[in-house]
């Protein structure tokens, strides 16, 4: 056990010491960078939210859904952690089903052509936006029912 412990302390010691860090700014010269970058990546966040908005009917009822539960979950009398979870798991949901749109908007760019792959894509994403509610709903009732 001694043995290991030196040993796998020498190795990362090895491992820190070679490690060489690459100055990324030299990749893309006209890439923004500081503040700029930040506005643009805010800029194309709040694009993406308002593509999915006008685009995803799904999206919506559970930006709905969101609105209505977010205040519920402050109004509720549990501790941090669990207000924490109540929000978290709403918030989840709208983090998958961006991620499916993306998903979905990406297969259908490629092509719309049938194909067995596209299939498994679009269906895993839609999968696990499923996951992502049954996490939610089975969050809030355990929360609420554990009130008494």
């Amino acid at each position: 056990m001694h043995y290991t412990k030196i040993r796998l302390s020498a190795l990362l010691r090895n491992l820190i010491h070679n490690v060489k860090f690459v100055n990324m700014s030299n990749v893309n010269p006209h890439k923004p960078t500081g503040l700029r970058r930040l506005v643009n990546a805010l800029s194309y966040s709040l694009s993406g939210l308002l593509l999915a908005w006008q685009d995803e009917a799904a999206f919506r009822q559970e930006i709905i859904l969101a609105i209505v539960l977010v205040p519920v979950a402050f109004m509720v009398p549990v501790g941090l952690t669990q207000r924490v979870l109540l929000v978290a798991s709403v918030m989840l949901v709208l983090v998958v089903e961006m991620i499916n749109s993306a998903i979905e908007a990406t297969v259908d760019r490629i092509s719309l052509d049938i194909h067995p792959l596209a299939k498994r894509a679009k269906d895993m994403g839609s999968a696990a936006v499923l996951l992502a509610l049954t996490n939610a709903i089975l969050t809030w009732i355990m929360i609420l029912w554990s009130m008494g």
